[in-house]
């Protein structure tokens, strides 16, 4: 699973979300697809993961989630 995957830590759930549209916001003047960046921060669980495994699991998680219906 390829596409890039942007990885945060220790921000605010504020700041968090601030730094995730800055990106999808750059990813568009850019002319990439913002919805093609996978965004994950760090859980006491995943802290421990290898980064192969980081990365292949919000990769997967990404495209699962691109693929479900829309939330009402």
């Amino acid at each position: 699973m390829d596409g890039p995957v942007v990885f945060l830590h220790g921000f605010s759930e504020k700041v968090l979300f601030d730094l995730i549209a800055a990106v999808k916001d750059a990813a568009r003047k850019t002319g990439a697809d913002p919805g093609h960046i996978a965004f994950a921060s760090s859980t006491p669980t995943n802290l421990n993961w290898k980064m192969k495994d980081l990365i292949r699991e919000v990769r997967q998680e990404h495209e699962q989630m691109k693929g479900a219906p829309p939330k009402n």
